[in-house]
């Protein structure tokens, strides 16, 4: 299974939760939804597109689909900075970890002190 397939899968699954738990104004970095609102850090190129963004109760949510990779600065950063959006909009970063990748999401979160909650899926 190649990578952009088995990411996929795992955003259909992570669209499945935000669903069922009540999310309204969804979107989503995948075919079928309107594609979330870019952001880039000041003094970057790097431009971070989050898998899903939700609503719920008012307040905007992130959600990430959290796997290994060779660049995990890049990752970090992505996620420090919807980290620190979500905060500002009294919201929550969600980082969906398959089986696999929840020792490695977890250390980072604790490590790097990120707002986020880690979801196993």
């Amino acid at each position: 299974m190649s990578k952009a397939v088995s990411k996929e899968s795992f955003i259909d699954e992570m669209l499945h939760w935000v669903k069922t738990h009540s999310y309204s104004k969804i979107r989503a970095n995948q075919e079928g939804f309107e594609a979330p609102t870019s952001y880039r850090q000041p003094e970057e190129d790097d431009v971070f597109v989050p898998d899903i963004t939700a609503v719920k109760l008012g307040t905007k949510n992130y959600f990430e689909l959290a796997l290994k990779t060779d660049d995990p600065e890049r990752t970090i950063r992505k996620w420090k900075l919807l980290s620190t959006i979500a905060e500002m909009k009294n919201g929550t970063l969600y980082l969906f970890a398959p089986r696999g990748h929840k020792a490695f999401t977890s250390k980072i979160v604790e490590k790097r002190n990120l707002n986020a909650k880690v979801i196993s899926i």
